[in-house]
């Protein structure tokens, strides 16, 4: 279930500890263990806090 278009904050790591690109995402899910799956397109998802997701400034289409 996708959810809302979010964007992530400067110096977002996924559950890696890799950076994750400063761009806009699709929230899909929010899992048991607390991180948020997020998406850029069908094949880019990232597991992520939670609190480093903000809302899109992107225009609604």
């Amino acid at each position: 279930m996708i959810l809302d278009r979010i964007e992530v904050k400067p110096g977002t790591r996924n559950h890696k500890g890799f950076f994750v690109q400063e761009t806009s995402y699709q929230l899909v899910d929010i899992d048991r263990a607390g991180w948020a799956l997020i998406c850029m397109n069908d094949a880019v998802c990232y597991y992520v806090d939670p609190d480093n997701l903000e809302p899109s400034t992107e225009a609604k289409e």
